[in-house]
């Protein structure tokens, strides 16, 4: 049914404008794949050792970023970010200058965030909540904001100091948990990867 409907939209009366068809159709592969492939989303937070963060090949994870990451992020940064850095972060509201809002809403539906280095899923979201809902409080904090129930506990580690870290040692972000109990503000340039076998 979306395909369909994607076959017959106008780039002109779209927010996609910019943005080739084909990267709606990857967003939906991606996420189909995420549902086909049974991934296990949510659970309660899942505490990961300090050790998982030593240094390995490239910095904390073993090799470099993906070359070409999703919604047009920097390639540059996300290394920084991802494998050479345990405490900062892109700018707040760095997401609102790549591809990633308009691509997103177009679908209002989960979408799968892979690990920019790996390509592991780290992410399904929103859950429980809408594309607006979870975009807004993206917004509010100025970074992508996941909950419990969106988050791949089998890829995601939090350590003690609220470091939020892949399993292969890629620095996300942090848990800053707030009223409606734990938030994990994480760096889009750590979530912009594209499936393992995608990137050849």
């Amino acid at each position: 049914f979306r395909l369909f409907q994607l076959e017959n939209w106008r780039a002109e009366d779209s927010m996609l404008a910019p943005f080739p068809r084909w990267t709606v159709l990857l967003n939906i592969s991606w996420t189909l794949r995420a549902v086909a492939e049974g991934i296990k989303v949510g659970g309660p937070l899942v505490q990961g050792e300090d050790e998982m963060m030593n240094q390995k090949g490239h910095g904390t994870t073993e090799k470099a970023v993906q070359k070409d990451l999703r919604w047009g992020v920097s390639r540059n940064t996300a290394n920084k970010i991802c494998s050479f850095n345990r405490h900062y972060a892109e700018h707040a509201g760095y997401w609102q200058s790549t591809g990633f809002a308009p691509e997103v809403i177009q679908d209002d539906k989960e979408v799968t965030y892979f690990d920019s280095v790996s390509g592991l899923p780290l992410f399904v979201a929103p859950r429980g909540r809408t594309m607006t809902e979870f975009l807004s409080e993206t917004k509010s904090h100025g970074w992508p904001s996941f909950r419990d129930e969106e988050v791949v506990w089998e890829n995601v580690r939090i350590l003690r100091d609220g470091e939020a870290v892949s399993v292969g040692g890629t620095h996300l972000g942090h848990n800053l948990p707030d009223h409606k109990g734990n938030r994990y503000c994480i760096n889009l340039v750590s979530i912009a990867g594209k499936p393992e076998s995608d990137d050849a």
